[in-house]
């Protein structure tokens, strides 16, 4: 059975399409298998709107203008389904609830991805959400293919993870009742010692998830999909597509603004990302393999089948050059909102980095807080800094580590792909993509899209930056002047120089 011809007329349910991947999933399915049956996708109301507001919000958006020009008639077969992942039963009506009982697929991507989150709203969202989602899937008679979205970054104590379920680090059961039962402060006070491995409660509870869909693998037809670190798109829908700060785009429209210079930790560290389309054709393929390509249960000792969306060193860059490169891309096409010049890089020294924070990030933005308070603008440099401390701080341990996560199950799905199919649904391709148009393209797409600005540069921006570039070496040069001058005095006072 070809790919198109196995997602014709399924009916899909989706958690978290609201989400980078959530969207970038509906939009592929919009535009290269837009012959589904139905799709239903799980949105909580929010700010005054309503799911079905907040969807159409979300269809009308600019990631779906290719979708909408290729395939309109997609769009009439979504449904949204209101409810909320923070609830018991997800918050679905009974109404809703009998919409979904003829669901073929289940891609739950939905999480709480924040780092810094209190562990009990990770618990409700991450792994309560998990386990009232299976309840809900047990009772779908047509169900061929559940797919949970984790993370590689399930089990950060183990440096080489398999595609495999690793033993639990408490009780998911346990778990869910201390969350239910005791209050912020309590459990978040207890979470350093509960989940010592875990540096975040989002690694903790995406991990405890993980044990829930081990433990439904003789239930319902299970899989878990574990993504690495999510970044823009290469090729779909348009390069460069990216919704959010997370990961190095963030980090370089931070340098690219003028607003973050230093870094510290390991330049030589190999991060793993993934674009989000590898991801989301990555995914497509999974409810493929599962219910096509079922493993039999004697070949994997009868456990649920797991597989590691990660790039594996297969086209890799380490965070040095990632900046190095970014910095070049960024100086040929500036930033609108560039408040000083594209510069900086990661040091191993913590003295020199701290030196650095306080004399070119901290200072300048005190001072240019100060003079904003004497116009119509209210100051921000300074609260920007504290978000990039404490997402720093967030980070440092996916900055400074390099994993192996091994990916043999999930390379094994280009196989999967007839080739009148490889340009739509083959990944392998991906892999030996340019790394600077890539970055190029992330750049012009964090500038349209996260920014509000246009993709290139417009001749203001280029002048801007070049005064900015005049300014700054005035600046470095007379700085050097006059401490290599008081280093001199200072000697000579030593020496009895007259």
């Amino acid at each position: 059975m070809s790919i198109e011809n196995f997602y014709r007329n399924q009916e899909i349910f989706i958690t978290g399409g609201s989400g980078f991947i959530g969207k970038a999933l509906i939009e592929k399915l919009l535009r290269s298998l837009p012959n589904f049956g139905k799709m239903y996708v799980l949105i909580r109301s929010k700010k005054g709107k309503s799911a079905a507001e907040r969807l159409e919000e979300t269809l009308n958006s600019t990631l779906f203008r290719r979708a909408r020009e290729e395939q309109p008639d997609a769009f009439k077969r979504i449904i949204p389904i209101e409810g909320d992942c923070n609830e018991l039963g997800l918050g679905i009506s009974a109404e809703n609830l009998q919409k979904l009982q003829n669901v073929n697929l289940i891609f739950h991507v939905a999480a709480c991805v924040r780092f810094d989150d209190t562990l009990k709203n990770s618990i409700f969202l991450n792994t309560r959400s998990t386990y009232e989602l299976v309840k809900i899937a047990e009772r779908m008679k047509n169900l061929k293919a559940f797919i949970h979205v984790s993370t590689t970054y399930a089990h950060p104590d183990r440096i080489t993870i398999e595609e495999m379920v690793y033993p639990p680090y408490a009780d998911w059961r346990t778990t869910i009742k201390l969350a239910e039962t005791y209050d912020d402060e309590i459990l978040d006070t207890l979470f350093p010692k509960y989940a010592e491995s875990h540096p975040n409660t989002y690694t903790f509870t995406k991990s405890l998830a993980e044990q829930i869909i081990r433990e439904y693998r003789t239930k319902l037809p299970v899989a878990i999909f574990r993504p690495s670190i999510v970044i823009s798109s290469i090729e779909e829908p348009f390069p460069g597509w990216v919704d959010n700060f997370n990961g190095p785009i963030g980090m370089l429209v931070a340098c690219g603004v003028g607003i973050m210079r230093t870094n510290n930790g390991n330049p030589d560290c190999i991060p793993d990302f993934i674009p989000v389309d590898f991801c989301v054709r990555t995914l497509l393929l999974t409810a493929y393999k599962v219910v096509t390509q079922p493993t039999p249960s004697d070949q994997i000792a009868g456990d649920v089948e797991v597989f590691h969306c990660s790039n594996s060193k297969m086209n890799s860059i380490s965070t040095g050059e990632l900046i190095e490169m970014g910095k070049k891309v960024i100086l040929e096409n500036p930033f609108e909102k560039c408040i000083w010049v594209p510069q900086g890089n990661i040091t191993r020294c913590d003295v020199w980095h701290y030196t650095r924070v306080f004399c070119v990030q901290i200072l300048p933005a005190l001072l240019f807080d100060f003079l904003l308070r004497f116009t119509k603008y209210p100051p921000f440099l300074m609260k920007l800094q504290r978000r990039i401390h404490c997402t720093k701080n967030s980070l440092e341990l996916f900055i400074n580590t390099e994993w192996n996560f091994i990916n043999t199950r999930l390379m094994a799905l280009e196989d999967l792909v007839e080739d009148k199919d490889k340009k739509r649904f083959g990944f392998l391709h991906y892999v030996e993509a340019d790394k600077e148009v890539f970055l190029a393209n992330g750049i012009k797409g964090a500038k349209e899209f996260l920014l509000k600005e246009r993709p290139v540069a417009s001749p203001q921006a280029r002048l801007r930056l070049r005064i900015y570039m005049i300014l700054h070496n005035i600046l470095k040069y007379v700085g050097l002047y006059y401490l290599l001058r008081y280093i001199y005095r200072v000697l000579c006072v030593y020496f009895n120089v007259q």
